[in-house]
């Protein structure tokens, strides 16, 4: 009997941002998505209020980029995911 297993690899990025007490999750401009939609995202699943969403949307719009949540990979990795669903450019650093 022979047992078989699979063997995962990891980046060293990926390996770091592990073990890191903390990242972040990063909204980045682009031309796809209407200033009401990600405030909409952003109060739907951040619970940012409608004023702080609207800032965060001006900043990423005038810097290109913004950090809206901290915490664990796991954690960010979630909300990352949630928002690519709603069509957002999101990345974890």
């Amino acid at each position: 009997m022979s047992v078989q297993t699979e063997q995962e690899t990891f980046t060293l990025d990926e390996i770091l941002a592990v073990v890191k007490t903390s990242n972040r999750l990063i909204l980045w401009n682009d031309e796809t998505n209407t200033f009401d939609h990600v405030i909409n995202c952003l109060m739907k699943h951040l619970q940012y209020s409608e004023s702080q969403a609207e800032q965060i949307a001006w900043k990423v719009h005038n810097e290109g980029k913004c950090a809206i949540l901290e915490g664990s990979f796991t954690e960010m990795e979630v909300y990352r995911k949630i928002l690519k669903s709603e069509g957002l450019t999101v990345s974890v650093e």
